[in-house]
């Protein structure tokens, strides 16, 4: 394989994908749905990440009920992807549903939909397969979006530059 490919594997699946260009991918701490004042140092930094570095985002979201913490509820997932998605408006993002293969709870289906008020969202098993190929394509198409950004952000500089001695 080429030095652009990287190999993903993810619960017996296995991918391999291939990259034109390098790109960094954070999976960020999990943020909580409270004032930022609370927020603990991951979240603070998670967020000022997204504030200062050209970035896109992909909410993932596990409405099958089996998120596991108090604070992962299906309400407060939306909550939080609702005020996300407030902060950062212009950025490039992609609204993922995981473990599909699960079923979602009672109501969350419409309590997603109100939420995204008609954005479209990616319904994806790993297990099964199922939106893994649609996901890559979003992700690809986002990526490229961030290029574009980075190379403008890149030719503001060169013209900016001091010449060096």
């Amino acid at each position: 394989p080429s030095k652009y490919e990287r190999y993903v594997q993810m619960e017996g699946v296995v991918g391999r994908y291939a990259f034109s260009q390098l790109c960094q991918v954070m999976d960020s701490p999990g943020l909580l749905v409270r004032p930022d004042d609370e927020r603990n140092e991951m979240e603070s930094l998670t967020l000022a990440a997204m504030s200062h570095l050209p970035t896109a985002v992909m909410y993932v979201m596990d409405l099958s009920g089996g998120a596991g913490d108090k604070c992962s509820s299906v309400a407060d997932q939306l909550q939080l992807r609702r005020e996300v998605r407030e902060r950062f408006p212009r950025r490039p993002w992609i609204d993922v549903v995981s473990k599909a293969d699960l079923g979602l709870v009672d109501g969350a289906r419409e309590e997603l939909e109100d939420v995204l008020d008609g954005a479209e969202y990616l319904e994806v098993s790993v297990k099964e397969g199922t939106g893994v190929e649609e996901l890559r394509g979003e992700v690809m198409r986002m990526l490229e979006e961030v290029r574009v950004v980075l190379d403008a952000m890149a030719a503001v500089d060169r013209r900016t530059a001091r010449p060096t001695k």
